[in-house]
């Protein structure tokens, strides 16, 4: 496996030309644990690109959830998926990808799968990991001009969504929801829901969230998904 820092974030590849995959850290941006998961991924024999998603507006200081959720209903969405779309053109140029990319996120990165997925050009997959579905009433143009729920009309790609039941940040109603928009949207995928796991439930960098059964079974799914809708 070789990896490499680039501006748009950090590159994870098996050695050869692979199918790519663009990777959204959560709202505490490109860590250590998003670089381990971009080289498992990678040798999996996919070229991993695991953006910064803060590349053009500056790292946040965030000290609690509170300031986290507060900072993801500032963010533009508009601003954040031309970083996203950047990062995909750099990635579907570089020697190491080859064919199809995917994009998958977790957390808010997992928000912004779906939208980069629903209004990004030239995505083959998607795979969301437990993020925001829907925006308060009072977030709207410009910074929030559609949710990823009413985003969902516009998706170009197969989608596999991967939640937990027990996630006190995003509600069941909602992930049911998103099911159903998968269901008319004719393109294939699925929501899978995971009883006992809450949010974060595949992070085992945070203890107190992580659930080992549902995070093994939900990255089999996805390696699985995108071996499906990448590799052919």
């Amino acid at each position: 496996m070789a990896t490499q820092e680039l501006a748009e974030g950090f590159l994870a590849h098996p050695g050869a030309a692979a199918p790519g995959v663009v990777m959204i850290p959560d709202v505490w941006g490109l860590s250590d644990h998003y670089r381990d998961l971009a080289g498992r991924l990678a040798a999996e024999g996919f070229a991993v690109l695991a953006v910064d998603p803060y590349r053009r507006t500056g790292a946040p200081e965030i000290a609690s959830p509170a300031e986290a959720l507060a900072w993801i209903r500032s963010l533009s969405d508009p601003l954040v998926l031309e970083t996203l779309q950047e990062a995909r053109d750099r990635l579907a140029a570089d020697p190491s990808c080859e064919g199809r990319v995917g994009i998958t996120g977790f957390c808010m990165g997992g928000q912004y799968a779906i939208l980069g997925a629903c209004e990004g050009r030239g995505f083959d997959a998607c795979v969301p990991f437990y993020g925001m579905l829907r925006y308060a009433e009072d977030l709207g143009p410009p910074g929030k001009p559609r949710s990823p729920l009413a985003a969902l009309a516009d998706l170009r790609c197969p989608l596999l969504g991967l939640y937990g039941a027990e996630d006190h940040l995003i509600p069941l109603a909602d992930v049911e929801e998103l099911r159903e928009q998968l269901a008319k949207s004719g393109q294939p995928g699925e929501v899978r829901l995971y009883p006992g796991a809450g949010h974060a439930f595949v992070n085992e960098t945070r203890p107190e969230m992580h659930r080992p059964e549902a995070a093994a079974d939900a990255w089999w799914r996805l390696v699985a998904f995108l071996r499906e809708h990448l590799k052919g």
